[in-house]
């Protein structure tokens, strides 16, 4: 099936037990569609997606332009090497709210993720530094990225869901994408490792 085809909501879910950041994703139906690995103990990031949790198949690459987390490009390119869009976090407007700018093969501007609530960002950091406090910040404190076009109008949401341990996140659909699911799921997937450490 063509991830342009796939049935929403799709659900993310962390795997806790390994060293390195990875995750499956389900779509309605709970059928495993994705896993997602980002490849640890290397110079640059790179996020591998597979068809399932073998790594027999691998679909799409997401590469790091930057040795460091500043403002990093992530290329992604599907398993022929064909280039499908690039995503980048906005470091300097991500102190309050944690913003994505999303990129065509042309390097045009497309699309923007940007977290709903900034509050919500600063009272998870407060709450996750205080003991046993700190253990319930994940299932007080959930945050909400949403994806628009240059006109404000708003086409998908992830969120993360209510949990004591793992992560787990829904993406939903809010309106036509044309097409662009594609890009948008493998965007978001980008954002969930680089946020990892939130919620």
């Amino acid at each position: 099936m063509s991830i342009n085809q796939l049935q929403f909501p799709l659900d993310f879910k962390f795997h806790i037990a390994t060293i390195s950041n990875d995750f499956s994703v389900t779509d309605a139906k709970g059928q495993s569609v994705f896993y997602v690995r980002e490849k640890m103990f290397t110079w640059r990031d790179r996020i591998k997606v597979y068809s399932n949790s073998k790594q027999t198949e691998l679909l799409y690459e997401l590469t790091s332009n930057k040795l460091i987390d500043f403002q990093q490009t992530f290329t992604i390119t599907d398993r022929n090497g064909k280039v499908v869009g690039k995503a980048r976090r906005k470091t300097l407007k991500s102190f309050w709210t944690a913003t994505f700018h999303i990129y065509d093969t042309n390097d045009n501007h497309i699309f923007t993720i940007k977290e709903r609530s900034g509050l919500v960002r600063m009272m998870d950091g407060v709450f996750g530094e205080i003991p046993i406090l700190g253990f319930f910040s994940g299932y007080v404190f959930n945050p909400k990225y949403a994806l628009s076009d240059l006109s404000g109008k708003e086409l998908m949401e992830i969120s993360k869901e209510p949990s004591f341990f793992g992560r787990k996140f829904k993406l939903e659909k809010l309106a036509d994408t044309e097409g662009n699911d594609e890009l948008f799921i493998l965007s978001y997937m980008m954002l969930l490792i680089a946020d990892r450490n939130r919620g």
